[in-house]
């Protein structure tokens, strides 16, 4: 299947063949037959690729000290390298679509195939929807006026916060796309509109709706003359549908605006407000949020988790079927808005004329469903050409995310094998493939467990998939390296624990490959009294609703993260840990995110693990202290390693960050043509044992 892409790098747009998407069980998989172009918005996003980084940098000024910690704590390279990353990575264009289902997820058991339903999928012939964010079509609506249903309900979700009444006048700033769709609902809902714009052909349009259209760029004072329509009042309410980044917009929707009336942002416009205008007159200001109530909720987007009726009337879907409903009634038509038709397979060259049409209001893409490839696996023509005779490893990676691209495969070596990689949607898998000469992109990571030829398989996907991959990988015969943790609960570690133990199995615990580590462990190889090993990790807040704080998927960030520094306080001491306990702190929103491991060690070694999620993104992230026979040795951050008490070592200092991926990896796949485990197979279920247990000791 074809899918349009925008490069966030240069802002190319291309149309790319890549993996039909796999559902998952709160999905539909829909046929697009038309979907409908954001002029505003696209451009907005295309235009932010073609700027230049000092261009980003202005027009993200929050993003830019995020980098500056980022260097700060892990460093130059690391963080250029991630931002680079980042960048290069295209991203889908459109959210606004209509189609057929041709796949139900269990758990849409309202929906079946063949049922026609607009989504906010993108411009995709293609598209995986979560069930909350698609509404059937009715009847006596046409496919091509349904395409602007997501859309259309960014004005709607302005309005219902706007809350006007029956004879309220109410100025529409901006008749694009946005402010002519406001118009109508708003003559719908029985309010007198007045509308402003600087392009004849749009004021003609509104006007034929019923709208009190006005000319600003004619010289009008638009603000004498709201007055004057309005008895010298000003208007009730004011929608802000605009794209500009003057004030003016702001500035003159509170001089418009009625004592006590009210102003919605649905547009982007400058925010620079006169404090005196906006308290004289006691003026309510809202900005809109997309398309109403559950957007950017994962429990409503992802889990399907609807809100209840009588509570939060108006959710996003619930406006979706209201839009349909509008456009079912012609209440909201969209003959004149409908200025350009092109079709799917001409969209990159069409796509740059559109965007920069000034004529332009409403555009579709129409789609051509006999050249729809359905096929759940692409070919790279692009690939890894460095690949020679040693292939110990033939490999298949699940999990195209951060990680996986910009720290675990930049770092895999050329001599080795990458024959495919999986994600459930299709499009990260094909980037990843692209940027790192990967010979296939799949949405099906059953394929690669099929694949005779692949003798490894790595995972990097979410915790809660971890056993199954690994459990397939076992049953298939294949050598498994999974990021960490192995397992969420004992009863999968129980079931690995049955079926595994001659296999060849690896979880992804760097640190120990560090070369600062590495070091350290030579410095205390003559050792033989107990030691003092104290591990600090200042690893930051992460919001209660991140997918790794969620008990069932994540684990929470003691089994997720904090195994970590449990197998590196294990393997600093080289003794069976004997005895644990954690202490957590009070924390009211339940986020079990900072915490004091307290180990002990058969040796009379003792482990104590600060984590904590509390303290300042300016300090460095990671220290390692290791006391011993009057000497210390001191890891700071993975840069630099200090000695104290040493008449013939005083530091080494690595020139980047080094946490021992590269070391981890390579090792492990040129372990896999002796099938010889790297950690052995019982320190690595007495570490993941470990790690749940305390965390079900933190919970209680």
């Amino acid at each position: 299947m074809k899918q349009l892409l925008n490069s966030f790098s240069t802002g190319e747009i291309s149309l790319r063949e890549i993996a039909k998407p796999n559902i998952n069980k709160n999905q539909l998989l829909i046929k697009n037959h038309y979907s409908a172009i954001s002029v505003g918005t696209e451009k907005m996003l295309v235009d932010f690729g073609k700027a230049n980084y000092i261009q980003k940098a202005k027009q993200q000024p929050e993003k830019v000290k995020q980098v500056i910690d980022k260097v700060k704590t892990d460093g130059f390279t690391t963080t250029y390298n991630a931002v680079k990353s980042k960048l290069d990575q295209p991203i889908p264009l459109g959210y606004s679509s209509v189609g057929e289902i041709i796949e139900v997820g269990e758990n849409c058991t309202e929906y079946k195939v063949g049922d026609y339903v607009i989504s906010n999928g993108s411009h995709s012939e293609i598209v995986a929807v979560n069930k909350n964010l698609v509404a059937k079509v009715p009847d006596g609506v046409s496919l091509e006026d349904a395409a602007f249903t997501v859309i259309s309900s960014i004005p709607l979700q302005g309005i219902r916060l706007l809350n006007p009444e029956i004879g309220d006048v109410v100025v529409v700033i901006g008749l694009g796309l946005m402010g002519l769709i406001a118009s109508q609902i708003l003559i719908a809902n029985g309010c007198t509109v007045i509308g402003t714009d600087m392009d004849p052909n749009k004021i003609e349009i509104a006007k034929s709706y019923g709208v009190d259209a006005v000319n600003v760029g004619s010289g009008i004072d638009i603000v004498k003359y709201v007055h004057e329509k309005t008895g010298n009042f000003g208007a009730d309410k004011v929608l802000i549908t605009a794209s500009t980044k003057s004030n003016d917009p702001i500035t003159q929707s509170a001089k418009m605006v009625r004592q006590r009336g009210k102003i919605v942002l649905v547009g982007v416009v400058g925010l620079d407000l006169d404090r005196n205008l906006f308290y004289e007159k006691e003026i309510t200001f809202q900005v809109s949020s997309s398309y109403g109530p559950g957007r950017y909720d994962k429990n409503y987007e992802e889990k399907a988790i609807d809100y209840p009726y009588g509570f939060v009337r108006w959710t996003q879907n619930r406006n979706f079927q209201a839009i349909l409903e509008l456009i079912k009634n012609k209440k909201l038509n969209f003959d004149n808005l409908i200025t350009h038709k092109v079709e799917f397979n001409d969209a990159t060259n069409a796509y740059n004329d559109l965007s920069s049409n000034s004529n332009v209001i409403g555009a579709i893409f129409k789609y051509n469903h006999e050249t729809v490839n359905l096929s759940d696996t692409v070919k790279n023509s692009i690939i890894n050409k460095n690949v020679n005779a040693y292939q110990s490893a033939v490999i298949g990676v699940i999990g195209a995310g951060n990680f996986t691209n910009q720290t675990l495969l930049p770092k895999i070596d050329k001599k080795f094998r990458l024959k495919k990689i999986a994600s459930n949607g299709g499009l990260t898998a094909s980037n990843v493939s692209l940027k790192h000469g990967i010979e296939e992109s799949t949405s099906n990571s059953e394929t690669i467990f099929s694949d005779n030829e692949i003798n490894t398989v790595i995972v990097t996907t979410r915790h809660d998939t971890h056993f199954s991959f690994v459990k397939k990988a076992i049953e298939s015969g294949k050598s498994v390296f999974v990021e960490k943790p192995l397992a969420l609960t004992m009863d999968e570690l129980n079931e690995l624990d049955s079926i595994a133990s001659n296999h060849h199995i690896m979880v992804g615990f760097n640190r120990r490959y560090s070369p600062l580590i590495i070091k350290m462990k030579e410095l205390l190889k003559s050792t033989v009294s107990p030691k003092n090993i104290n591990i600090t990790v200042n690893a930051g807040s992460i919001p209660k609703n991140h997918w790794t704080q969620d008990k069932n998927i994540g684990g929470g960030r003691l089994i997720g993260e904090a195994c970590h520094f449990i197998d590196l306080a294990f393997y600093i001491a080289e003794s069976k840990i004997i005895d644990s306990y954690v202490l957590s702190m009070d924390d009211n929103e339940e986020k079990y995110d900072t915490f004091t491991i307290i180990l002990k060690f058969e040796d009379g070694s003792i482990a104590t693990i600060n984590y904590f999620a509390n303290g300042s993104k300016s300090y460095p992230k990671e220290n390692i202290k290791v006391s011993f026979e009057e000497k210390i040795l001191e890891i700071d951050n993975f840069k630099t390693l200090k000695g104290y008490g040493f008449s013939e070592f005083k530091s080494l200092k690595n020139r980047n960050q080094d946490k021992g991926h590269a070391t981890c990896i390579n090792r492990f796949l040129e372990s896999v043509s002796s099938n010889t485990p790297l950690i052995p197979f019982e320190d690595l279920m007495s570490i993941s044992r470990l790690s749940i247990k305390l965390d079900e000791e933190m919970r209680r």
